[in-house]
């Protein structure tokens, strides 16, 4: 019944041409085909400032112009129409963005309490007879009034005299404006819009010895927006910028996407205020529901330390607890500086995948972190996973409480054993950090520690190959 429905809609609209509303006769209409040029600036949180200059033949004073084909996410409140031929005397009055898109079921929704025409084919003879019928409702169906009598659903095809303005078979804005001059105009339209966003991946593969690796940097466009951005000039900002927030957004259906790679390293950055801006040095369409890669950023040989770190904690300074776990897993991490060649960029934020090849040289996949905005010069670090072959046990040797009967007077002394143990056919080197309470003091060590923080002891602990290597300590917190 609803496809029937649907298809008895349809037919009615296209078989009667609108005539007895205001309409697209009154308007000047721009469309897509206008388009001089379009430039798009991506934000990281799903904002976009889009830029659409066309050239449209205008009429002099009073003209209302409809401008087709724009993103169905636009924010109306932030449009700004100029023109940029002849710009003194030109004005706007108002403008309307309208959304609502012709479908068969809006447009029957606009004919409540007005009358349409029921068309209906005799099967035997195929003529047709046309009745007149008022819509009384359309909420989970069709409710009809005939002359004499109400029906539910249709019983024939519905005609349609007309349809209104509001309802566009493409998202338009409509602006009423006053034009000092007839003719062709060069009019540039400004929005901000939701539906474009970007983000930032990496890959990056390890060598053979672990202190090497080539990483890539792409960008990852996803166009929802609900319009087409052809040969756009695309930039894209990295940073945080404050937005003043809706208070309800408006939801939107999940999209299919299609993917599209592009050519290596077409990016080129600047500083922009407090953020950073990538332009890209060519054309490139941004398609509705498509999601597009370009190439970023590109380093090859990129100099790598890898850390195996046990790390502690400090509610264990301050109690006895005895055995503090067994198997403990080591967590493994890398680390690498943005410069040199290929980096000293600011990245954006983003996901980094690490590979590295097997005995039989294929890529296989080892572990990814997400970074955030990092500036040259720094230092990427990402954690990878836990280790496989090495391992901790960890006890409490001794507690005793030396002082306190107050708040925070307390004075405590504990001892520690943590033996590391490693199943690799090398030596690797572990990092013990262990959170200090309170003032703290070691006492007592089986190697020398340093201070890494001022709540921070660390012990860089050589384990050998196939072996184990324990390290003991004592230590005095005071609260």
């Amino acid at each position: 019944m609803k496809k029937i429905l649907l298809n008895a809609m349809i037919a009615g609209v296209l078989a009667v041409p609108s005539a007895s509303w205001a309409g697209p006769g009154e308007e000047i209409i721009s469309r897509a085909a206008d388009q001089q040029s379009v430039a798009v600036t991506i934000y990281n949180d799903n904002l976009a400032l889009v830029k659409d200059a066309r050239r449209v033949r205008l009429g002099r004073d009073l003209n209302q112009l409809a401008w087709r084909e724009v993103s169905a996410q636009m924010r109306p409140e932030t449009a700004q129409l100029r023109n940029l031929s002849n710009p003194a005397g030109f004005r706007l009055q108002e403008q309307n963005f309208d959304f609502d898109l012709l479908t068969p079921e809006k447009l029957l929704e606009t004919y409540v309490g007005r009358e349409v025409a029921v068309i209906r084919v005799n099967p035997a003879t195929g003529a047709e007879t046309r009745e007149t019928a008022t819509v009384l409702a359309t909420n989970g169906g069709v409710v009809l009034k005939f002359a004499d009598r109400v029906e539910t659903g249709v019983p024939g095809r519905l005609a349609f005299a007309g349809v209104p303005d509001t309802l566009r078979d493409t998202p338009t804005l409509v602006i009423s404006l006053i034009n000092p001059s007839a003719g062709l105009q060069n009019l540039e339209l400004s929005y901000l819009t939701g539906g474009l966003s970007w983000r930032a991946d990496y890959v990056a593969e390890l060598n053979a010895s672990d202190d090497r690796l080539d990483v890539n940097g792409w960008v990852t466009l996803t166009n929802q927006s609900g319009a087409d951005y052809p040969n756009a000039r695309l930039q894209l900002v990295a940073g945080d910028l404050n937005r003043v927030r809706d208070a309800q957004p408006l939801p939107r259906d999940v999209m299919t996407m299609a993917a599209k790679a592009a050519d290596a390293a077409e990016m080129q950055q600047e500083s922009l205020f407090e953020y950073h801006l990538y332009t890209l040095q060519r054309p490139t369409t941004l398609a509705d529901n498509q999601t597009k890669q370009v190439a970023l950023m590109s380093a090859s040989r990129v100099p790598v330390k890898k850390e195996f770190l046990l790390h502690g904690a400090n509610y264990y300074y301050s109690g006895q607890h005895g055995e503090l776990g067994q198997k403990i897993k080591v967590g493994v991490f890398v680390e690498f500086d943005n410069t040199g060649e290929g980096l000293g960029i600011p990245l954006p934020r983003g996901v980094v995948r690490v590979y590295k090849k097997d005995g039989q040289g294929n890529a296989q996949f080892v572990g990814e972190d997400r970074i955030d905005h990092t500036p040259k010069n720094e230092t990427v670090r990402l954690k990878l996973g836990e280790a496989f072959d090495v391992t901790a046990d960890r006890k409490q040797t001794d507690f005793r409480k030396l002082a306190g009967t107050g708040r925070h007077n307390y004075v405590f002394e504990s001892a520690y054993e943590i033996v590391l143990k490693n199943a690799k056919s090398e030596a690797v080197t572990v990092t013990v950090r262990e959170p200090m309470p309170g003032d703290w003091t070691v006492m007592s060590e089986s190697q020398p520690h340093t201070k890494a923080a001022s709540g921070t002891a660390e012990w860089k602990v050589r384990v050998p190959a196939e072996g184990r290597a324990t390290l003991t300590y004592r230590v005095r917190v005071m609260y």
